[in-house]
């Protein structure tokens, strides 16, 4: 992790704790040990790879690492998976340093066209978009919030010619990867099971200002509700991918337990350029991939899946010629299946720096941490404490506004609550890309402030955006337009979210700490009043944050419908023995984290492919 914000973090917390206990040093090698028994426990890397394999996955990300597992448990089968980035390290399982982990290798670090509708506030109008490029994939660069999303949301997808793909049919399969560890929920076997591989769990530390979030919530009249329970209208504490108070990632989940395996090999620092088709029998039938400039090719007997995310897969399927006919003509690829790839990216996007003063100590302040040894001492001997909120987040809010009475609604807005004001800025402009001009009129000099944001975030977006390949180089970052807000109908759902959390800084809850919202306004906003409607629209347009929810690229649905790329069994329509299982196949983006069911997918998928090479799920 060298040359990171992370390894200066964490640098800066060992110095500290070293000159304020020299004994730690003893539980500072246990912890090292610990973190070197992690690494010795992921798959290794295979020196050399066999000619030809049963299955080759390409992506060891939240779907990948499934599908590993998952086909492996069939002896007979020898399965690759291949996966662009390095190995996991504790250093990145520490919760709070997830957006550092932005600034690090493990991160593709994409970046959206110019825009003239959205991330106005940021350099060049251009949004980051963090993709995970290790193993684990994006689990090890997200916030480990887990959320399975609503029953209409899978009902819908069915309803769209996807047979299987309704609520009864999915809700087993979260069950199946679930080990719940929240103690309350531990008897709920309708909706929570333990002794799977994905471990959920409160994180062990919660500040005085994510209790008052709930609070406050239910102060105006919802639920402290377990959102992934039969409803999910209410307010929770994060149930996390967290095992004892560490980022629980779908490599150490699902990969870390079968490393000894004879039949999974796994090829790291690996990317693959290019899926092998026979233009002539449309069969899939292997890929290239590079490592250290040299280029290899390893042969599939039964089939290729592609599990590398909502950017890289489309990215793949097109410079190995499925895609758009005219798009890949125009960028010089020889067009073997004409399909709408890269159409229909969706995510949930957030209005940024929404900021909450408060006249306590109580919020989460980076500097506050290097200048106090005890947090590291706890969290090195104990994993609790401020370093075990991931990312900086601990509570969230599921709101209908069409329907804000009822307890079953279908949720629309999201409200993600951050214990700190996350103004320091390296942060702000490294993390988010925010410009010079908005930094400095909206967050400079008020670094010393303490309080809290919440981010108001789309749940159900109707604006859809794009992924384009910029030429025929597979190594080339490829094209992505997200498209937010070009249905302007999505401003109106943010605007409500900023209400709810003005009247949520009323409540008693958060007035004991004299909560005010900070009146900061981005330079181009300043012709529309503060706190009016067509002011929080500007903001959301100039500081559009993503929550790394990109989906949808290879949308499945019923062969006949001319927007699908994969069918209802996730294989790529019109060619064989290809396909694609990660969240690109999401018909509509799911009222949730993504991360849970894209895991769900990995699941489901996998099933598929027992089936239909003659193997009985179990």
């Amino acid at each position: 992790m060298a040359r990171t914000g992370v390894c200066f973090f964490i640098l800066s917390l060992i110095a500290a704790v070293n000159t304020a206990f020299p004994p730690l040093t003893e539980s500072m090698l246990s912890f090292m040990s610990e973190g070197i028994n992690m690494m010795n426990t992921e798959p290794k890397d295979v020196k050399t790879v066999l000619r030809e394999y049963d299955f080759i996955v390409v992506g060891a990300g939240s779907a990948g690492c499934v599908v590993a597992n998952r086909l492996t448990e069939v002896p007979d089968w020898k399965v690759l998976l291949i996966e662009a980035g390095r190995e996991e390290s504790i250093i990145m399982d520490i919760p709070l340093v997830a957006n550092m982990l932005q600034f690090s290798d493990v991160n593709w670090k994409y970046k959206t066209v110019p825009s003239k509708s959205y991330c106005l506030g940021m350099v060049n109008h251009q949004c980051n978009i963090p993709r995970g490029k290790v193993m684990g994939g994006s689990s090890v660069l997200n916030y480990m919030i887990f959320t399975r999303g609503n029953y209409r949301d899978y009902d819908a997808w069915e309803a769209q010619g996807n047979p299987g793909w309704g609520y009864r049919d999915v809700h087993r399969y979260f069950m199946k990867s679930e080990d719940i560890q929240i103690p309350e929920m531990m008897d709920d076997v309708e909706n929570h099971q333990r002794g799977g591989y994905l471990t959920i769990s409160y994180p062990p530390f919660r500040s005085p200002l994510a209790t008052a979030f709930v609070e406050g919530g239910v102060e105006l009249g919802y639920k402290n509700t377990d959102i992934n329970g039969p409803t999910q209208v209410g307010f929770s504490y994060h149930q996390a991918t967290m095992r004892n108070g560490t980022r629980w990632s779908t490599s150490r989940a699902f990969l870390h337990p079968i490393r000894d395996r004879k039949n999974l090999h796994v090829k790291k620092r690996s990317q693959v350029t290019k899926v092998l088709i026979d233009p002539f029998t449309r069969r899939a039938y292997g890929v290239e991939f590079v490592k250290n400039r040299r280029r290899y090719t390893v042969l599939a007997r039964k089939e290729v899946i592609l599990s590398a995310g909502a950017i890289n897969s489309p990215q793949i399927l097109m410079v190995s010629g499925i895609g758009p006919a005219d798009h890949l003509k125009s960028v010089g690829v020889k067009v073997i299946q004409d399909l709408p790839v890269g159409y229909n990216l969706q995510d949930h996007v957030a209005l940024g720096g929404l900021t909450f003063t408060v006249n306590d100590t109580v919020s989460l302040k980076v500097d506050r941490i290097l200048e106090d040894p005890n947090v590291l001492n706890n969290y090195v001997r104990h994993h609790q404490g401020w370093l075990a909120i991931p990312g900086g987040t601990e509570a969230i809010a599921f709101l209908d506004i069409n329907k804000p009475n009822d307890p079953n609604g279908y949720p629309d807005l999201e409200l993600l609550f951050i214990g700190g004001t996350l103004t320091a800025e390296r942060t702000l402009q490294k993390n988010f890309g925010i410009s010079n001009e908005v930094f400095k009129a909206m967050f400079k000099n008020k670094e010393k402030a303490d309080g809290y944001m919440i981010f108001p975030m789309i749940l159900r977006p109707k604006s859809r955006g794009r992924v384009m390949l910029r030429d025929k180089n597979p190594l080339q970052s490829p094209v992505i337009d997200m498209g937010y807000f070009s249905n302007p109908a999505d401003l109106d759902i943010l605007v409500e979210g900023v209400r709810k959390a003005v009247d949520l800084s009323k409540t008693k809850a958060f007035k004991k700490y004299d909560t005010h919202l900070m009146p900061t306004i981005i330079p181009g906003c300043k012709n529309f009043k503060f706190n009016s409607a067509e002011y929080w629209k500007c903001q959301a347009r100039h500081l559009s944050f993503t929550i790394y929810h990109q989906s949808g690229t290879c949308k499945m649905g019923p062969v006949t419908d001319k927007t699908s790329v994969v069918d209802s069994r996730l294989r790529v329509i019109g060619i064989k023995g290809l396909r694609v299982i990660d969240a690109s196949i999401m018909p509509t983006i799911p009222a949730a984290h993504t991360n849970g069911p894209t895991i769900m997918i990995g699941e489901r998928g996998s099933d598929f492919i027992k089936q239909d090479w003659g193997v009985i799920p179990k």
